[in-house]
């Protein structure tokens, strides 16, 4: 598996210049590193900023699981989306509210067939909030199926 987490991780992000704002790193609560997040307060509703995880060495025909936290705190704080690269119509996954100001975790099987996936994006949109934020943190990819919970 490969560790794409922000404070110490291998993988290589790109923040997306054609984008409306960009994510910015938050120390964890533990101080233990730090994750990326929007505060609610960034840009103008449905303003949107994107940030790029780029694959280099997916082997094709073979499948890999990105396991990831996230957290939507706050009202109406907006919208986490994930694209992968090879399908840039519709998000592969999407989150509009968080329960509580919990983390959870998010898993998205990467599927490589005659086309492969050379990058993940993460889209955040602002929302009607003014407090909160939208993070993503421990950002995992392993090889093989997502594990069942």
């Amino acid at each position: 598996s490969v560790d794409c987490s922000f404070s110490r991780g291998v993988c290589d992000w790109k923040q997306d210049v054609d984008d409306d704002f960009d994510w910015n790193p938050a120390d964890r609560d533990r101080g233990d590193g730090y994750y990326m997040a929007v505060p609610a307060f960034v840009g103008h509703k449905n303003d949107m900023g994107r940030l790029k995880l780029l694959l280099t060495d997916l082997k094709p025909k073979s499948s890999y699981c990105l396991i990831f936290s996230y957290r939507l705190a706050g009202e109406k704080v907006g919208k986490l989306r994930v694209f992968l690269a090879n399908k840039k119509t519709a998000p592969v996954w999407e989150e509009s509210k968080g329960k509580d100001e919990k983390w959870r975790t998010g898993k998205i099987e990467i599927f490589q067939g005659a086309e492969t996936t050379n990058s993940v994006t993460f889209e955040s949109e602002r929302g009607k909030g003014k407090t909160g934020e939208i993070g993503v943190d421990n950002v995992i990819l392993t090889s093989g199926l997502c594990p069942e919970d």
